[in-house]
């Protein structure tokens, strides 16, 4: 169950970042709204899941999920362009976060 709760802050953390984008630096207020009810929701979650998670490999998950959601949507839904090297960064945060949890015993704890 802390699997997808983890997966659904991630998701709503990834709104919250394309919601503070189109905010405009928080000159449209519908946007600046939702950017703040969806971090408040993610965090809620995140501490739902920290309730049975390790902090450690929550908080990878959590970051490397982000980093890794919010750049791929900038480049479908914002039109950035990504070269090889940040298909690479995203593929070693992706990797850095399997070998942590398939891998480490610090996912057990």
């Amino acid at each position: 169950m802390h699997w997808l709760l983890l997966g659904l802050g991630v998701a709503i953390e990834i709104l919250a970042s394309a919601s503070l984008k189109l905010s405009e630096g928080f000159t449209k207020l519908g946007f600046a709204g939702l950017t703040l009810i969806c971090f408040a929701v993610a965090f809620y979650v995140m501490s739902l899941v920290v309730r049975t998670m390790p902090l450690g490999v929550a908080y990878s998950v959590w970051a490397g999920g982000g980093i890794a959601g919010v750049t791929l949507m900038g480049a479908v839904v914002f039109g950035q362009a990504l070269d090889g090297y940040a298909y690479l960064g995203i593929g070693l945060i992706l990797a850095g976060v399997v070998v942590l949890n398939a891998l480490s015993t610090a996912a057990s704890g």
